[in-house]
């Protein structure tokens, strides 16, 4: 989704997520064998007995009560972790099945099969981030912004987004019926899709016009990095001498690729920083040779720029080193790791650290203001206009 929202920092796992894992993982154990024993909890996370006795209690009083018997503990376990994460009230802390944590994690191994969107599961709500190119959701018209009331006619109010994203995902070449609330529109929108294999796209690149390049990055992965570079060198092959980035309706992904991509216009600067809870800051500096350090670049963004597109963005323009056309981004400051729970059940993922940009700008919630705002309309979209892209081509003929 994501989407998708999350981030690549290697950090070391602290206690409290140690014992997180334990926890479940303990509770699983022991349900297959006998009642939980409070005592052994207690040892495991360095609390008081009392402090697991209602937990305890309510399990056992489950397992031996209630009417549908027997009670699929892994289902219990998954509830009781869902519940733990939420009552911390950060919607991007939050617990991923095993499904859709092995979904979510699809833009860094190619492919997956589903409808192909980045979508927000953070919320109350599934959001539609974005639709990838040539995807199921783009031919059907599914727009930034989309909150999924319905699947097959079946309400999702209420229900976990992660679980309204199982329902998405399925099998290539079956059909699912998706009802939109689309803001500004008081009817709702019913979208019929047909599930396919979609390939994951990291950059596409092009000569627009004579001296203009132009390279569309669809997502930070493991590859976007090697993958930019040969679209550059291609692009300078043909005399290159203007350069418009793409990152409208990215979702984000590895820091780590973002903080590269970065690197190859500004040379020893710091790319972002990173502030914990007590206010002490990690500053992340350049990682690689500044290949273009003097090609001029202008970025266009709009609602769906998110997360690592953030960073980069944020970073080239807090130096000057381009100029965002569009409109504002969508605001993701939060930085989070994902922490695998032994035996294929998941993961946890847990808010760390705000992230700031070079100049100590907090986005979260705000997004990144374009230097040139641009609207881009829903009807000049369907006749084929890209106002915010010819913004971008007027700047660069003026300059010259």
């Amino acid at each position: 989704m994501k989407l998708k929202y999350s981030t690549a920092f290697t950090v070391t796992i602290s206690a409290l997520l140690i014992s997180a894992a334990l926890f479940s993982v303990g509770f699983y154990a022991g349900r297959i064998s006998a009642p939980f024993s409070k005592s052994t909890i207690a040892i495991d996370t360095n609390e008081s007995e009392v402090t697991f006795e209602p937990y305890i209690q309510a399990w056992n009083v489950l397992n031996r009560n209630y009417i549908d018997q027997p009670i699929d503990p892994k289902i219990l376990v998954q509830g009781s972790i869902r519940g733990m994460l939420n009552e911390l009230g950060d919607p991007y802390t939050s617990y991923i099945d095993p499904e859709t944590f092995a979904q979510e994690n699809a833009s860094l191994d190619g492919e997956y099969t589903g409808i192909g969107a980045w979508v927000d599961t953070s919320g109350d709500s599934l959001v539609i981030i974005s639709a990838m190119p040539d995807s199921p959701a783009e031919k059907a018209g599914l727009q930034p912004g989309d909150v999924v009331v319905e699947i097959d006619g079946e309400s999702m109010s209420g229900v976990s987004p992660s679980l309204v994203l199982e329902r998405i995902l399925g099998p290539e070449g079956t059909s699912i019926v998706m009802t939109i609330q689309r803001e500004g529109f008081d009817e709702f929108f019913e979208f019929e899709l047909t599930r396919a294999v979609i390939l994951l796209p990291s950059v596409e690149s092009s000569m627009i016009e004579k001296g203009i390049g132009y390279i569309q990055i669809y997502s930070f992965a493991n590859n976007t990095y090697a993958d930019f570079v040969d679209a550059l060198n291609d692009l300078e092959e043909q005399d290159l001498q203007n350069l418009i980035i793409d990152l409208r309706n990215n979702p984000g992904g590895l820091v780590d690729s973002a903080i590269d991509i970065t690197s190859i216009f500004i040379e020893d600067q710091v790319v972002l920083k990173e502030e914990w809870g007590d206010g002490s800051q990690t500053t992340y500096e350049t990682t690689r040779d500044a290949i273009a350090k003097n090609l001029p670049v202008y970025i266009l963004v709009n609602q769906g720029t998110a997360s690592a597109s953030e960073i980069t963005a944020g970073a080239l323009q807090d130096y000057g080193r381009a100029k965002l056309i569009g409109s504002q981004t969508f605001g993701k400051g939060l930085i989070q790791n994902w922490i695998p729970l032994d035996g294929d059940n998941g993961a946890v993922r847990v808010t760390i650290a705000r992230w700031l940009t070079p100049n100590s700008r907090q986005i979260q919630d705000l997004g990144l203001e374009p230097d040139y705002i641009v609207d881009f309309t829903l009807e000049e979209f369907e006749a084929g206009l890209d106002p915010q892209l010819d913004k971008a081509l007027a700047l660069i003929k003026s300059n010259n």
